[in-house]
C-alpha cells in the first residue's frame, strides 16, 4: 500500500481544519495515576489523535474534533445542564489520567460533553456528516439543542448528517451519555467499576476520534471486500445510500503504484476485480494493494475515496497426516499468539497516542508472535490497519454477554451484527471468537451458525475455554458445536484441545505468569499471577513451557494464546510491564524460543523498544534495608516498598510496623492505590488503618466494592472482640458486656453483634434464643442479609419453633427470599412455614408453584411435600 493510500493521507492532513475550543491548553494537565506510558508526554489538547481516524475509507475534506471540550455530571434522568465549568481531553475516557478528569461515571449519573464547531464550507447540496469512533454505551447527540440522533453501544463506530441543525458561524455540539459499566446490560468487556483480579477500571463516555466530513448529497457510504485468492479477485461491494439511475462506480487497484486491476459497475451490487497473480498478504509478506474508488453521476465524479486490501485466505483442513490445521494461503500456519487486552495506565480504552497504539503491534511482532487474540474488546480502526500492515492474525473476540437477562442478550446480539460488518474488511483478522469460558453463554449453536453464516469467508471459534464452563454440555460432540475450532484453556499450561472431527485444535489462553518488576507496578499490594516467579527464573520456565507446546504441536496443536503481553492493572503475566517500559525477558532470546515453533516473521522493529528487566531478586537487599528502617529511615516510598518485601520475606511482624508507620503518615484524601494497600496491611483494631477505614468507608468502598469495607471491619471486630469469647464449643458469653465493648465501633460493630449472637444460638441450638435474636438482626440488617442466609434462618424456626410470633417472624424473612429470587427452594420454604402457621391453602398454592420452578432431579422432594400438605400431615421433623 504506497502511492494512492499515501496520497490521500497527504490531502486529508493538508485539507482538515482544526478548531480548538476557545480556552486554552493550560486549562487541561494529565490527572496523577500510578503509571504513566512514555507517550503520555506528548499529549496536548492541541494534538489528542490528531491521525485519519477511518484508514479504510479517506476522503480529504474533514476536520478533527478531539481536544478540550467542556463536561458536566449530572443525575442519570436530570435535564441538559445549563453549566459546563470543567473541561475534558477527548477522546479519553473521564475515568482516564488523560482526560484530565479521573472520575468514575457511576450507573445513577449522566456525563455531558459540549463544544463550540464552526459550520464547514459546503459547495451546492453537500452534506456534513458527525462521525464517533466509539461512545460507550448510550449517547444522545445535539446541535444547537436540537437533538439529531442517539446510537446504542460502546465499540461501534456511528454517524449523523447534521446539515440541517447546522447555522452559519459557531455551533453548540453537546452529547449526553449514559454508562452503566458492569451494572447494566450493555456489553462492556473488563470493564468494572471496582476494578480487581481480571476486571479492571472502566471507560466511559466519548473514547475514539469524534470528526466532521463534508460529502457530496450522493456518496459512498461504506465498502464490502472480500478476498478470493483461488478465483483471483476481490468482491467489491460499494455501499451507496440513494444511488439512482445515472450512478455508477468505479475502482482502480494498484500494487507499488501501478495499475493492476479496474471494474466498473453498479453500486450496491457485488463486483468482481480481478487481481492476476495476487500478491499474498501473510504475517511475513503482509502486502496491501491500493485501492481508489470513485462515484460517478452520468460519468462526472462526485465522489473519490482511498482504501486499501489485502489477499488471503483463511480455512481449516487436514495436514498431510490426516491432522485438521489451520491454513493461511493454502498452507498450514501455526498461530503463535498472545492475549491482548488493550488497556493503558494512563488512557484506559484509548492509547495516548498512534504510536503507542502501534507500538503494541510492532512488540508483539518483534517479539516473534504472529498471532494476537484481541481480548473481549474492539479496537480503533487505526489499530487493525497496523496489523494490516505489520502483518499479524487477529482473532477478534465478541464483547461478552452482560448477563442472562432478554435486554442483555439482544444487546450483545445486536452489537455482534454491528461488529462483523464494521471489521470486515481488514485482512488481518482470520477468526471470530463468539463465547469465552462460559460467561453468560446461550443458543452457542444458533449464535455459532449465524457468525459463520454472516461471514463465511473466516473462521469461528464457538467457544474458547469451553472447560471452564461449569455449565458445559457433557457430549463432547456439543461442546464446540458448529464451530471451526475445538479451544481450550489451561494456566499455567500448555495443554491441548480434544481431536474432533472438522475441527483444529487451539489453546485458546494459557500461561499466565507473573513477574514482579518493581516501580513498574500498578498496585504492588494487589498484583497477581495464575503462578509467581522471581525475575530470574522466569525465562527459564517460559523456555521449559515452550518446549512442552511444540510437543502438542506436533501432536495437532494449531494455535496457542499466550496470557498475556503486557501487566493490566493489578495482573502482572505480562512478558513486558503495564507502562510498556520493561521486557521481561530479552527480546532477542524470546525470538530465539519461539522460533522452535514458527520462525520470527520479521526482524526487531524499530517502533519497539524496552529495557531489558533486572532479574536480581531486591528481596536478598532484605537484611540491608530492614537495618536502614531500624536506624529510621521512615520515608514514604521506602516503607511502602519494604513493608512489600517484608511480607514476601515472611516477617509479618516488621511487615505490619512499618505499614503502619507508613500509614499514620498519609494524609486524606487518599488515592485507590493508598486506600487498596490500607485494606491490606489493617488486620487488627489495633492498626493505623482500622480507624481510617471506618471513617472512610464510603471512600475505600468506591475504589474495593459495594460493602468492602464494612465487611473488612465486621471480620476484624469478630476476630479481636467476639471470637475470643464464643470459640469454645461450650462456651457461654456474656452478651451484655460484650456488646458494651463493641459499641465504640458503631454500624459495623453493630452488625457483626447481632449476627455472631444469632449463629451462637443457631450452632448451640437454643431456638427460642436463636429465633429472636435473628429477628433482631434481620430488623437491623435486612439489605445486607443474603436471601440464602434468610431462607436458611426461616428454614430453621419452621423446622425447631412453634411458637406463632416466631413463625409470624420467619414468614416476614421467607418473604423477602422470594422478593429477591423466585427459586423454588424459597417458595417451599415459605410454604412450609405458611402451612405450619396454619394457612394451608396458601400454602399449597405456593408449593405448586414451587413444584412447577424446580428442576427435574428435585420435583420429587417437593411433590412429597406438596402431597403431605394436602393430605394434613406434618412437613416438619
Amino acid at each position: 500500500m504506497k502511492t494512492i493510500f499515501q496520497h490521500f493521507f497527504m490531502l486529508a492532513f493538508c485539507c482538515h481544519l482544526f478548531h480548538p475550543p476557545t480556552f486554552g491548553q493550560s486549562n487541561w494537565q494529565i490527572k496523577p495515576v500510578q503509571l504513566q506510558t512514555r507517550w503520555a508526554k506528548e499529549v496536548t489538547p492541541n494534538n489528542a489523535l490528531p491521525e485519519y481516524p477511518r484508514p479504510q475509507m479517506v476522503r480529504s475534506e474533514w476536520q478533527n474534533l478531539n481536544g478540550l471540550w467542556q463536561y458536566a455530571i449530572t443525575a442519570k434522568d436530570a435535564d441538559m445542564p445549563q453549566k459546563f465549568d470543567d473541561r475534558i481531553l477527548v477522546p479519553y475516557p473521564v475515568e482516564s489520567a488523560l482526560s484530565g478528569v479521573k472520575k468514575n461515571l457511576l450507573p445513577e449519573q449522566r456525563l455531558w460533553y459540549r463544544r463550540t464547531i464552526k459550520k464547514p464550507n459546503q459547495t451546492g447540496t453537500d452534506r456534513v456528516l458527525l462521525h464517533f469512533g466509539a461512545v460507550d454505551w448510550q449517547a444522545v447527540v445535539y446541535i444547537n439543542g436540537q437533538q439529531i440522533g442517539e446510537h446504542q453501544g460502546g465499540y461501534q463506530n456511528f454517524s449523523f448528517d447534521i446539515t440541517n441543525a447546522l447555522k452559519k458561524g459557531d455551533n453548540q455540539l453537546t452529547v449526553a451519555v449514559y454508562d452503566p459499566s458492569d451494572q447494566g446490560p450493555n456489553p462492556h468487556g473488563k470493564q468494572v467499576l471496582h476494578p480487581q483480579n481480571i476486571l479492571y477500571t472502566a471507560s466511559s463516555g466519548i473514547w475514539q476520534t469524534v470528526w466532521l466530513e463534508t460529502v457530496p448529497a450522493v456518496h459512498i457510504g461504506s465498502l464490502t471486500m472480500t478476498p478470493a485468492i483461488d478465483q483471483g479477485y476481490l468482491s467489491l461491494k460499494v455501499n451507496v445510500k440513494d444511488a439512482g439511475e445515472g450512478y455508477t462506480v468505479e475502482a482502480v487497484a494498484k500494487s507499488n503504484g501501478a495499475k493492476i486491476g479496474t471494474i466498473t459497475g453498479n453500486a450496491n451490487t457485488d463486483l468482481q476485480l480481478l487481481i492476476p497473480n495476487a500478491h499474498l498478504w501473510s504475517p511475513n509478506d503482509p502486502f496491501l494493494y491500493d485501492l481508489s474508488i470513485r462515484l460517478l453521476y452520468k460519468n462526472k465524479v462526485v465522489d473519490t475515496v482511498g482504501s486499501y486490501f489485502g489477499m488471503r485466505k483463511i480455512e481449516i483442513k487436514k495436514d498431510e497426516l490426516g491432522q485438521e490445521r489451520i491454513f493461511l494461503n493454502n498452507k498450514y500456519t501455526y498461530n503463535l499468539g498472545v492475549l491482548d487486552q488493550g488497556f493503558w495506565p494512563d488512557g484506559l480504552y484509548t492509547a495516548p497516542t498512534d504510536e503507542a497504539l502501534k507500538f503494541d503491534i510492532a512488540a508483539i511482532k518483534s517479539m516473534g508472535f504472529n498471532t494476537i487474540r484481541k481480548h473481549i474488546k474492539l479496537e480503533p480502526a487505526r489499530w487493525y490497519y497496523h496489523c494490516d500492515k505489520t502483518g499479524m492474525l487477529v482473532w477478534q473476540d465478541m464483547v461478552t454477554c452482560a448477563n442472562e437477562s432478554p435486554a442483555a442478550k439482544a444487546a450483545f446480539e445486536k452489537e455482534n451484527q454491528e461488529n462483523i460488518t464494521q471489521l470486515h474488511n481488514y485482512p488481518s483478522i482470520i477468526c471470530w471468537v463468539l463465547f469465552n469460558e462460559g460467561w453468560a453463554r446461550y443458543d452457542q449453536q444458533r449464535l455459532t451458525e449465524w457468525m459463520k453464516k454472516a461471514d463465511p469467508s473466516r473462521i469461528i471459534d464457538g467457544h474458547t475455554g469451553e472447560n471452564y464452563d461449569r455449565n458445559a454440555p457433557k457430549n463432547p460432540m456439543e461442546k464446540w458445536i458448529s464451530s471451526d475450532l475445538t479451544d481450550i484453556h489451561d494456566y499455567p499450561g500448555p495443554g491441548i484441545a480434544p481431536a474432533l472431527p472438522g475441527k483444529a485444535r487451539v489453546l485458546g489462553e494459557w500461561g499466565g505468569v507473573q513477574v514482579q518488576v518493581p516501580s513498574h507496578q500498578w498496585n504492588e499490594a494487589d498484583g497477581w499471577g495464575y503462578i509467581s516467579l522471581p525475575a530470574a527464573q522466569f525465562a527459564r520456565k517460559y523456555e521449559f513451557m515452550m518446549k512442552h507446546l511444540k510437543v502438542y504441536e506436533e501432536e495437532g496443536l494449531s494455535g496457542s494464546i499466550y496470557t498475556e503481553p503486557f501487566d493490566v492493572e493489578t495482573e502482572e503475566n505480562g512478558l513486558l510491564t503495564y507502562d510498556r517500559e520493561v521486557i521481561k525477558i530479552p527480546v532477542d532470546q524470546l525470538r530465539k524460543i519461539h522460533a522452535m515453533i514458527i520462525p520470527p516473521t520479521s526482524e526487531v522493529l524499530t517502533a519497539f523498544s524496552a529495557q531489558n528487566m533486572d532479574t536480581t531478586n531486591p528481596d536478598n537487599m532484605y537484611t540491608k534495608l530492614l537495618q536502614q528502617y531500624q536506624d529510621g529511615n521512615y520515608d514514604l516510598d521506602f516503607l511502602r516498598n519494604l513493608s512489600q518485601m517484608a511480607v514476601r520475606k515472611n516477617d509479618p511482624a516488621n511487615a505490619a510496623k512499618m505499614a503502619n508507620e507508613y500509614i499514620s503518615q498519609l494524609k486524606p484524601p487518599y488515592t485507590p492505590g493508598q486506600l487498596k494497600y490500607i485494606n491490606k496491611f489493617t488486620n487488627s483494631t489495633k492498626d493505623r488503618g482500622f480507624a481510617i477505614i471506618n471513617k472512610y468507608q464510603e471512600q475505600f468502598n468506591s475504589v474495593l466494592g459495594t460493602r468492602r469495607a464494612e465487611v473488612k471491619l465486621m471480620n476484624i471486630i469478630f476476630q479481636d472482640e467476639i471470637s475470643p469469647y464464643v470459640s469454645e464449643p461450650q462456651a457461654d458469653p456474656d452478651w451484655n458486656l460484650l456488646a458494651g465493648n463493641i459499641k465504640k465501633y458503631g454500624a459495623p460493630g453493630e452488625e457483626i453483634f447481632l449476627r455472631a449472637k444469632t449463629i451462637h444460638y443457631l450452632n448451640k441450638q437454643e431456638w427460642d434464643s436463636f429465633a429472636t435474636t435473628a429477628d433482631q438482626y434481620i430488623q437491623k440488617c435486612a439489605p445486607y442479609i443474603s436471601a440464602q442466609d434468610l431462607n436458611s434462618y426461616a428454614w430453621t424456626v419452621f423446622e425447631n419453633v412453634m411458637d406463632t410470633t416466631h413463625l409470624a417472624n420467619a414468614l416476614n424473612w421467607s418473604r423477602r427470599c422470594i422478593q429477591v429470587a423466585n427459586e423454588p427452594a424459597y417458595i417451599d420454604t415459605y410454604a412450609n412455614v405458611l402451612y405450619k402457621s396454619g394457612k394451608t391453602t396458601d400454602a399449597i398454592a405456593y408449593e405448586e408453584k414451587a413444584l412447577n420452578l424446580a428442576p427435574d432431579n428435585e420435583k420429587k422432594t417437593y411433590q412429597e411435600t406438596l402431597t403431605k400438605m394436602k393430605n394434613g400431615a406434618r412437613t416438619w421433623k
